[in-house]
């Protein structure tokens, strides 16, 4: 063989090997790159991990070994976990003596020994529409902060304390009373507790609410679900894929979603979708509208939504008989959005098979339980000349799932697993929200000292900073008609955010006149 033909040979062979390595670099670089946007918060879990002189770290080699006696964990990203918590504390399904099940229960609260330590990210709410604003890293940082708040000991009294105090008790479990935050940042947060070496269980509301709703369908009997959850919560499946998981092999199940814009920022009271003051529509609406190409009121089926036009629960211009630039201004005009358009969505399918669940995706929807009820129904009774426009598509009782319950029974059963029962006291729980730190200078606020739309979901992941402060819960935190609402729809809740303002050493600071 010649000398050129040699060389020609070699040339050869380099190339093929080094094309080889070459594209094995390139996948595998994609899939590291594949890996790390899952969560996009390595830099985050790291600062939280290995640096001492963040703000955000956890020592977690002294992390407290005994779990009996530490609290259980609760966050929301607003006050609907409360409903949870609700159902946590009221649970009575188990002897307390020997732990064995008794649905009818034994009088006695099953968490009674037990303290809570709960966590609302009021500032940052609603976790719903970061999916639908492209933020889900962002989401997730928040998500993380959440999980790391509850384990850590760091809290700020008031907005305007400048020093955090750091006698917080950490948590031996996490109950992540919201769904957004279930379907996008429960794994994260699990990744990060293994991480870190934690013996600390993670639980979400989606599995409890699915076995709830299959409940209410025998094993061979065919049905429709609807899901109405956040935006986030509709766009990540994680309803759809649990029921599917969930779903008997015998069992024919249609699953309608509706993403239920604005319907939870109105209930905590966010400006961006309610605003009892107004009487005209608002430039900051980013509720439902005839306007809204996301969430649109439909004119052509105006009559069906059958809003209340009273007292400006709905905004317009022009005429009742010929309106324009619709805005929402009530809950119960939300809710009749919102039920209206799944009902719209079953009634345009090519199936079928009535509706007989719906999931409240969504931890601030069951305040609001019987207006649910009151709409499905008029909805169910309502004609259109001679003719019932959605009863083919409809159970008469459609069983309304709060995944509550279930949650609770999760967390007894941990608890029971791991033999790490409290013999403490229900009364030493703790409350906590998240205000904007105005101490941060890159934030910025509106006129009432909130985060702007546009800055809220505008921020960008991995800029690791204290956007906010986790302060404590007191009135001065929430508006007025939210504080009703609590004391109204979760009492026994309200009574230990009662106790704990009136009680609790750490309230010290707050005024009297500024407590619940």
């Amino acid at each position: 063989m010649n000398t050129l033909k040699k060389t020609e040979i070699v040339l050869k062979n380099f190339v093929k090997n080094h094309l080889f390595y070459a594209l094995f670099a390139i996948l595998f670089l994609s899939s590291s790159c594949q890996q790390k946007s899952v969560s996009g918060n390595e830099q985050f879990v790291q600062e939280i991990l290995k640096d001492s002189t963040s703000f955000f770290y956890l020592d977690t080699k002294n992390y407290p070994r005994d779990l009996k006696t530490l609290p259980v964990g609760v966050f929301d990203s607003g006050t609907g976990g409360l409903t949870v918590l609700e159902a946590i504390i009221k649970f009575d399904q188990f002897e307390n003596g020997t732990h064995h099940l008794n649905q009818n229960g034994d009088g006695i609260r099953d968490f009674q020994a037990e303290s809570f330590i709960y966590l609302g990210d009021q500032a940052n709410m609603p976790y719903g529409n970061y999916s639908r604003e492209n933020k889900v890293l962002l989401l997730k940082e928040h998500i993380l902060k959440d999980a790391q708040f509850l384990l850590g000991t760091k809290y700020y009294k008031r907005a305007d304390e400048k020093n955090f105090a750091s006698d917080k008790k950490p948590v031996k479990a996490i109950v992540v009373a919201c769904n957004t935050a279930t379907a996008f940042g429960k794994s994260d947060i699990e990744q990060f507790i293994e991480s870190a070496g934690l013996n600390i269980k993670v639980i979400g509301v989606i599995d409890a609410a699915v076995r709830a709703a299959f409940s209410e369908l025998p094993p061979r009997l065919d049905g429709s679900i609807g899901v109405m959850a956040t935006a986030g919560t509709v766009a990540s499946n994680g309803y759809v894929k649990a029921i599917r998981d969930e779903q008997k092999e015998l069992q024919n199940i249609e699953i309608f979603q509706q993403a239920g814009i604005g319907l939870a920022g109105a209930i905590d009271g966010s400006g961006d979708f309610i605003d009892p003051d107004a009487k005209a529509p608002r430039k900051l609406y980013k509720g439902p509208s005839d306007k809204n190409s996301e969430a649109t009121i439909d004119l052509s089926i105006l009559t069906r939504y059958g809003f209340n036009w009273e007292q400006n629960e709905l905004l317009f211009t022009g005429t009742r008989e010929n309106p324009s630039n619709i805005q929402i201004n009530s809950i119960e005009n939300y809710i009749s959005y919102h039920l209206v358009s799944l009902m719209e969505q079953m009634r345009k399918a090519d199936k079928i098979m009535p509706l007989k669940s719906i999931i409240l995706g969504c931890t601030h929807y069951p305040y609001f339980i019987n207006s649910f009820r009151k709409k499905l129904d008029e909805l169910y009774n309502y004609q259109e000349n001679g003719t019932y426009v959605y009863r083919p598509y409809m159970a008469q009782n459609i069983a309304l799932i709060n995944p509550a319950e279930n949650t609770a029974l999760e967390l007894y059963e941990y608890l029971r697993e791991l033999n790490i029962f409290n013999h403490s006291d229900l009364h030493l729980s703790e409350f906590y929200i998240s205000r904007p730190n105005v101490d941060n200078p890159s934030v910025k606020l509106d006129s009432l000292g909130n985060f702007p739309y546009e800055y809220k979901y505008g921020r960008v992941a991995g800029q690791i900073q204290q956007y906010v402060k986790r302060v404590l819960f007191s009135r001065e935190t929430i508006p007025d008609d939210v504080a009703k609402r609590l004391e109204e729809s979760v009492p026994a809740s309200y009574e230990l955010i009662k106790i704990f303002n009136s009680e609790n050493p750490k309230m010290s600071g707050i005024p009297s006149q500024n407590r619940f």
